[in-house]
This record gives structure tokens, C-alpha cells and sequence, in this order.
């Protein structure tokens, strides 16, 4: 947080931490004790559907939301900031480092990137690519492209919720190898035009702004086989390249790999996602991250990521 907001958020009376759009890879405890203030942590629940239980406070106090990057570069708290007008609160922005920023630590000159765009789990017969669509769109001008991967933090365990009890899922994190399986498979899907090819020229990044920081350049075929440990993770489709991106992705390069490599990453890449959404619908009481509070929250790993991972639309019930 800067200097800016940490002075801010010492002068609020409430603080909230947005815990949807993407996770902070501190505990929350260790947060409170630094601010010296309670935090309440805003899920999915309370942004999508309670928001007003954050910015009607704001009408006659100092409220502050806690968010992780910087607080517009998700279109969630941008309509909470119209509603808070609306219900005659005053808003004010601090802006913070973002993970659309972030990126260019591997290299690519920011002004050459297009539109980002969402990939989410695939699940049985929902396996959604208007993504895809967007990165032809940017191939077209030889820019390059964000993937953020998905995030589920906090998601409704709808067969718990039909028989009238209140229960999460155990949160789930994409990786970069996950995404690299889905991408490939939307592109056979598509009629293989070529623009998520299994050479296509890739970078995988993980925890970006954390001691632990990874950054891999290679083919989606290569990414396969990486190991980039915990979460965040995110993708960049490169465009065009400079000489100068090229120079700098030199020493990033992953380790060649051969074409049954590959496919037996993609296998078990494809595999660990439809193991995580089977884990996800079966989850008992005592799984991480599921049980009948409301207020049993998954925190985020320590060492987790910098910037926003804006989560695509939710999957349907099972």
C-alpha cells in the first residue's frame, strides 16, 4: 500500500478487504495487527449481491476498501463506485500497483498489448472460448496478450445449497500449465487457425511482485511441462516482437521439449482440472475452504500474488 493509503486507511472507521476479484497472499490477521484496525473481509457474496453493506457506512463515515492491485482494473469495483455515488457517498481512489503494470516485468513493452482477457475452468460440456476471439483479435495487430487464469475463492456448493444448508467450495487456483491445455484445445476445437498453435511463443508468470517470482518464456508446448509452484498464476500470448523484448526473453527460455512431453503434460494438465472441479462439488465439512459459516474464508498463500484476477462468469450449478 503507499504512503497515501496507508495514512488514509488509519483514518477510516471500517475497512473491508475485497477478497473475490483476486486473493493477498498475507494472512489477515497479520493485516489488522498492521493497520491496528478489524477487517472485515468482503467475498463474493457481499460484492455481487451486498455491496451496500460497504458503501451506505461511507455516507456519513470514513470507509475504506481494501482491494489487491489497483482498484479499478476490475469492473466489479467500478460499478460499486457508481451505486456509492448513487447512495450519496463521497468516493475517492488511491491507485496501487497492478498486475496489468506488473507484467512488463517480462519484458514486453507495455504499449504493445491488447485487449486482456479471462480464461476459466473448464467444466464437462461448459467449456466457454470467446476469449479466443479476443486473441485473434489482437494477433490481427501483432499485439501481445494478458491472460489472467481463474481464481475460486469462497464459491457456493450448490447441492449443499439445494438441501437448504450454506456451504463453500475448497478454493482453486488455475495454473499456467492448466490454461496452456485449455488454450491448446480451444485451438483444435476452433479448426487449428493457428492462433494459441502448440509452438505459439508464450510466457508463463507466477507471484509477480513476491521474492518467489517466476517468469518462463517458451512455447505453450514448453510451458506445459514447467513447474511454476504456487499461485497466481497468468499468461502472456506474445505479438510482434521487438529486439529488444527478444533480447530480454533470451535468458527467460524454458527447456525444449518433445511432442509426447507435451501431450503427456497437456493430459495431466486437463486432468488435474477436472479433478479439481470433481473435488470442488464433492468437498466434505472438513475440507479447506467448505463449511457451513459464512465466515470460514480461505485466506491466500503466503507469498501470493500482486494485481487483479478478475474472475470470469461463474460455472453453472452441477
Amino acid at each position: 500500500v503507499t504512503v497515501r493509503g496507508l495514512e488514509t486507511i488509519r483514518k477510516c472507521s471500517k475497512l473491508f478487504l475485497e477478497h473475490y476479484t483476486s486473493i493477498l497472499g498475507i494472512d489477515k490477521a497479520r493485516l489488522e495487527k498492521f493497520y491496528g484496525k478489524p477487517i472485515t473481509l468482503a467475498d463474493r457474496f457481499m460484492v455481487e449481491s451486498s455491496a451496500e453493506e460497504i458503501f451506505t457506512s461511507a455516507v456519513d463515515s470514513d470507509v475504506a476498501l481494501l482491494v489487491v492491485g489497483d482498484p479499478l482494473c476490475a469492473t466489479t469495483h467500478t460499478d460499486m463506485m457508481i451505486r456509492a455515488r448513487e447512495a450519496g457517498a463521497k468516493v475517492e481512489v488511491i491507485h496501487n500497483a497492478s498486475v496489468m503494470g506488473a507484467v512488463a516485468s517480462c519484458g514486453l513493452q507495455l504499449y504493445q498489448f491488447g485487449q486482456t482477457v479471462s480464461v476459466p475452468f473448464f467444466d464437462g460440456e461448459w467449456r466457454p472460448d470467446s476469449f479466443f476471439d479476443k486473441i485473434a483479435y489482437n494477433d490481427g495487430g501483432k499485439m501481445h496478450t494478458l491472460v489472467l487464469v481463474d481464481i475460486k475463492v469462497k464459491e457456493p456448493d450448490f447441492g449443499a445449497m439445494a438441501q437448504g444448508r450454506t456451504k463453500f467450495l475448497p478454493p482453486r487456483f488455475m495454473t499456467v500449465n492448466q490454461c496452456a491445455a485449455q488454450l491448446l484445445e480451444v485451438e483444435e476445437r476452433r479448426g487449428n487457425p493457428g492462433t494459441c498453435a502448440p509452438g505459439r511463443l508464450a510466457i508463463g508468470l507466477a507471484r509477480l511482485g513476491q521474492p518467489t517470482q517466476q517468469i518462463v518464456a517458451g512455447t505453450l508446448e514448453e510451458l506445459l511441462c514447467v513447474d511454476f509452484g504456487g499461485p497466481l498464476h497468468s499468461l502472456v500470448l506474445c505479438g510482434e516482437l521487438h529486439e529488444v523484448e527478444t533480447d530480454f526473453l533470451a535468458p527467460l527460455r524454458a527447456p525444449a521439449v518433445t511432442k509426447d512431453q507435451a501431450a503427456k503434460a497437456a493430459a495431466n494438465a486437463r486432468a488435474e482440472v477436472k479433478t479439481l472441479v470433481a473435488d470442488g462439488r464433492t468437498a466434505s465439512e472438513t475440507s479447506v475452504g467448505a463449511g457451513e459459516d459464512e465466515d470460514e474464508t480461505p485466506t491466500g498463500p503466503d507469498g501470493g500474488p500482486m494485481g487483479e484476477h478478475t474472475p470470469p462468469p461463474p460455472m453453472p450449478p452441477p
